[in-house]
């Protein structure tokens, strides 16, 4: 029995109450079998949807479709509120039937009696109609529809209410272990947070204000966005005063960011605050192609033993992490996965929906493709998002707003699977849509190609219908259905801040939507949820950042001064031209300035250039030159153990300096701590405008005619956000100085002298 509510003067027992959905009791209870992605095509949710209409569409007058049920059960001193919403309720002849539907891909032909959680789901669902309206007996009918013939078989089934009452009770015996595992757990965590401090002896300059910010917005249920710059220790001044303004039952926070390194900074900060009695469960998601135990992500049980009789298993497994873990780092999850025999992914995933707080990238959460669907309103309701480095989710919000497909990918496949009559027949009718494209005069519409779109639509349903049949498809073709499919679902989306773009070249026709502005997207995704805090260092300038994510008058605003002394830096700049149009003449120029300075202020540097091209000039030209010093250089698309071994470089007590070449924008330019004497100077060589192309001039187009100015959004703002990232290596703390250099004589202009940040402006001016 539960006692975590019972008052300690009190002496009878108090039964706690918990609201659980028929859906997700019975598939706890019941769900069995393995991982296949073969049987699960990703258009099913939209799919099944319209079969189920279309049964209801056949439903006589006085039936009722889409019933909302809902009612108690009292097991084992737990009142469950149970509720759900069956498909449909038939009245025939004084019988009162149950209608559960289910499409499925399987031929019905391999049906005999229906799943038993089907059945479970259904037997549920009668008993709370049963009770509603006070019947003796009720029947339960499961219909399944297969999905490509849309052919129907029912099985149907009549209890009596003790029958029901008898069902009801071993399902819910079934699932009280767990629930009161749950339970127990939710008490410790609400009991844990009132004595809960701040886990570092005083607050930082600007922390505490944060901090308050956040409680009183989470209090709120408002949106924030926060420009809290480096050093202000904006992790545990986030989720710190999120997890105080959630002591109530069933509450949930997201940290949602986009690099591994401040996942682990956030994982760091819950340790701390566990370290000071907080008592809760927190899961880290990682990537499936990541984490998975396998050379190839082949969800299927004849290739992966995780995946086979993954349902069988998965309760085990949660049970036993849970039981004896809290914060569950990937290391810690794949232990248990391995222990348990289960896939670790969806094991991760699985785990998402049953902790107090998450920490993930993105993704999880913004892209359409991936984003975790399980997740109901109601639990949205009551679910906080932190959203880490905020700049680089207008950046991500394009790309997941945004697809692309191009006409030789179709043609290959065509060539690969002749044998497939139907699926060649829809890559030639993709195909003609292409060249019709390739002949139009307008390569940027404001509309969506509808043709296209039609054709591309009936592609994914013969690919999946390979798919299911043939286990033979390979990488390519994979890739090409998951492309199309993810063009679908953007054209979907397809809104006034898209263009459809078309690109051209005598062998290739590509077509990509494009999203030049996220910000509707974004708020409509974090609208259902309780509460959203958008923070970062560089929300600079603010109007535009807070433009792009999304905020609205009613939402709270809240900037900050850099928490560190303006002496802590010593700002140079060099007002030397790094256009592309100048570049070879000034670069002896600009390799000199980078040599007096590491020569004058001796230690370790960061230099960051635009692209890797005028880096790896630069750095040619100075390995030559004999300064004693190491050279390194960054490379692109680096593993993960090569950038530990490029930053394991930066210690302090090196015989000669190191210096580090690097991207403006790239993987060294935000999340990393070179505290103290690891790191000496940084160098910033121009102002990191993208490169021009037809993306950003259409970026600049749409902005200029919304009475922006359009240049500054598709150039000069996100330009900068790279050089105030790459600049903020330089000092992380209080007892940290350092050298700045800026190398650009556009930073001496008006427009980037109103922009410069202001622990940045005593500068220098070197020739």
């Amino acid at each position: 029995m539960i006692n975590c509510l019972r008052k300690p003067e009190v002496k009878k027992v108090v039964e706690i109450t918990v609201r659980i959905s028929i859906r997700e009791l019975v598939e706890f209870v019941y769900k069995e079998g393995s991982i296949d992605v073969r049987f699960q095509a990703r258009t099913s949710m939209s799919t099944g949807t319209k079969l189920h209409q279309k049964l209801q569409k056949e439903y006589k007058e006085g039936d009722e479709k889409e019933v909302f049920l809902k009612g108690e059960r009292s097991v084992e001193g737990i009142i469950y509120q149970m509720e759900g919403r069956c498909d449909g309720i038939h009245y025939e002849d004084g019988q009162v039937i149950v209608e559960e539907i289910k499409s499925t891909a399987r031929s019905i032909d391999h049906i005999e009696e229906g799943s038993r959680v089907h059945w479970a789901q259904g037997e549920c669902y009668a008993y709370l109609a049963a009770k509603a309206k006070d019947l003796p007996h009720i029947s339960v009918q499961l219909t399944y529809i297969e999905v490509e013939s849309e052919i129907t078989k029912s099985f149907i089934r009549t209890y009596t209410i003790e029958e029901l009452e008898h069902i009801v009770d071993e399902t819910l015996s079934a699932y009280t272990p767990f629930a009161s595992l749950l339970l127990t757990n939710q008490q410790q965590r609400i009991e844990s947070i009132p004595a809960l401090t701040f886990p570092y002896q005083s607050y930082r300059k600007g922390q505490k204000n944060l901090a308050g910010a956040v409680y009183k917005t989470i209090g709120e249920s408002k949106t924030l966005y926060a420009n809290a710059p480096t050093g202000t220790g904006k992790t545990i001044s986030t989720l710190f005063p999120t997890i105080k303004a959630m002591e109530e039952e069933n509450t949930k926070w997201f940290y949602v960011t986009a690099k591994t390194i401040t996942r682990t900074v956030a994982e760091e900060a819950i340790l701390l605050l566990e370290k000071g009695g907080l008592k809760q469960r927190t899961i880290t998601l990682t990537a499936k192609d990541k984490i998975c135990f396998k050379e190839e992500t082949i969800c299927q049980k004849e290739y992966c033993e995780f995946a086979n009789g993954y349902y069988d298993r998965i309760n085990g497994a949660i049970i036993d992490i849970i039981t004896h873990e809290t914060t569950m780092t990937r290391p810690i999850v794949e232990t248990y996965a391995r222990k348990h025999q289960v896939c670790p992914f969806e094991f991760s995933i699985d785990l998402s929906y049953l902790v107090d707080g998450v920490i993930c990238d993105y993704n999880y959460i913004f892209d359409p493709k991936v984003s975790l669907k399980r997740m109901s309103d109601d639990s949205k309701k009551k679910t906080v998002l932190l959203i880490d480095e905020a700049h680089n989710l207008v950046g991500r919000g394009r790309e997941m707003y945004s697809a692309t497909l191009n006409k030789s990918s179709f043609l290959e496949i065509k060539k690969m699977y002749p044998e497939h009559a139907a699926l060649k027949k829809s890559i030639v009718a993709v195909n003609k849509e292409f060249l019709r494209l390739k002949k139009q005069v307008d390569d940027v519409q404001i509309e969506l190609d509808a043709e296209l779109i039609d054709a591309v639509e009936r592609f994914v349903e013969e690919a999946e219908k390979c798919l299911k049949t043939d286990g033979d498809m390979n990488d390519g073709f994979l890739q090409l259905y998951f492309d199309a499919l993810s063009f679908v679902r953007i054209a979907h989306l397809f809104s006034n801040e898209h263009r459809f773009v078309v690109t051209k070249s005598s062998h290739e026709v590509e077509v990509k939507l494009f999203c030049m502005d996220p910000s509707t997207f974004i708020k409509q995704t974090t609208k259902p949820f309780r509460s959203t805090v958008f923070f970062s260092a560089t929300l600079h300038p603010f109007s535009y950042y807070f433009q792009q994510l999304g905020g609205s008058e009613v939402d709270y605003r809240f900037l900050i001064p850099s928490p560190f002394d303006r002496r802590q830096w010593k700002v140079g700049i060099h007002p030397i031209s790094t256009r592309f149009k100048d570049r070879h003449r000034t670069l002896p120029s600009i390799t000199r300035s980078i040599e007096e300075t590491i020569t004058e202020h001796r230690g370790n540097y960061l230099v960051f250039f635009s692209s890797y091209t005028y880096m790896r000039e630069a750095f040619e030209g100075m390995v030559q030159d004999s300064i004693d010093a190491e050279f390194i250089m960054q490379e692109a698309n680096m593993k993960e153990k090569a950038r530990e071994e490029f930053l394991l470089q930066y210690q302090t007590d090196r015989e000669r300096p190191v210096i580090g070449f690097a991207v403006l924008g790239g993987i060294f330019s935000e999340g990393i701590d070179l505290k103290g004497d690891r790191l000496k100077g940084v160098i910033l060589v121009g102002v990191g405008l993208p490169q021009p192309n037809r993306e950003q001039e259409i970026i600049k187009d749409y902005f200029t005619k919304q009475g922006m100015n359009g240049f500054d959004y598709a150039y000069i703002y996100p330009g900068l956000n790279k050089v105030f990232q790459s600049g903020g290596r330089l000092i992380r703390s209080e007892e940290d100085t350092g050298v700045l250099r800026l190398m650009d004589d556009r930073y001496l202009s008006p427009k980037y002298q109103s922009l410069l940040l202001e622990e940045w402006k005593d500068y220098q001016i070197f020739t």
